[in-house]
C-alpha cells in the first residue's frame, strides 16, 4: 500500500486540532489575503468577536515579524532558506485558540530573541501594560532588530505567557517557534 504524504499531513493537522495552516514564503499580499481568510473563517465559526480580533491581531503580528525578519536577511547567503521556511498555524485546544508560527533564523540572532522573549514571559499583565506604554513613548533604536512592541502586544493579548522554542538545525541556522494562546 502506498503512503499518501498529504493524507498524513491532514491527519497530523486534525490530531493537533489545527484549523488553518500556511507554509512557505510570506509576502505582504499573502499576509493580507490570509488575514482576511482567517477573520472570515473565525467569524463563520461564530467565535466571539473578541477572540476573532485577538487571533487576527496575533496572526498579523506573527506573520509580519517573520516577513520583516526574512526581509532583513535578503542579502544573506541563507536568505532563500530562511524565506521559504515560514509556517503559521491556527488551532483550538482545551486552553483556547492558539496561533503558532515558526521560521529559520540565523544562530547569531537567537540569543537576542531569546533574551527579549524571556524578559516578556517573566512579566505579569500590569507590568506588560507599563512596558507597552514606555515603548510607545520611546524612539525606535535603528541598531536593534524587531522583537519589540509587537511581542509585547501579543503577550498582553495572550491568556498565558508566550511559549517559544529555538531548535538548532546546523552551524548557521536554528528553527524558531512561537506560540500564543487566546
Amino acid at each position: 500500500m502506498m503512503i499518501n504524504p498529504l493524507f498524513e499531513v491532514q491527519r497530523f493537522l486534525q490530531a493537533n486540532r489545527i484549523l488553518i495552516s500556511f507554509s512557505g514564503k510570506l509576502t505582504q499580499g499573502l499576509i493580507e489575503e490570509y488575514g482576511d481568510a482567517v477573520k472570515k473563517y473565525l467569524e463563520q465559526a461564530e467565535r466571539p468577536s473578541s477572540v476573532v480580533r485577538d487571533v487576527f491581531s496575533i496572526f498579523i503580528e506573527q506573520t509580519q515579524n517573520i516577513k520583516n525578519y526574512c526581509s532583513s536577511k535578503e542579502h544573506s547567503l541563507l536568505a532563500e532558506r530562511i524565506a521559504s521556511s515560514s509556517i503559521v498555524t491556527i488551532g483550538q485546544s482545551e486552553e483556547g485558540h492558539f496561533i503558532h508560527c515558526g521560521n529559520l533564523l540565523e544562530n547569531g540572532d537567537a540569543a537576542y530573541l531569546s533574551e527579549a522573549l524571556d524578559r516578556l514571559i517573566a512579566l505579569d499583565k500590569t507590568e506588560l501594560k507599563r512596558l507597552y506604554k514606555e515603548k510607545l513613548r520611546e524612539l525606535p533604536d535603528p541598531d536593534q532588530p524587531g522583537a519589540g512592541i509587537g511581542l509585547i502586544e501579543m503577550s498582553r493579548k495572550a491568556s498565558k505567557p508566550l511559549d517559544y522554542v529555538i531548535t538548532p538545525i546546523d552551524q548557521e541556522l536554528s528553527f524558531f517557534t512561537l506560540k500564543a494562546v487566546i
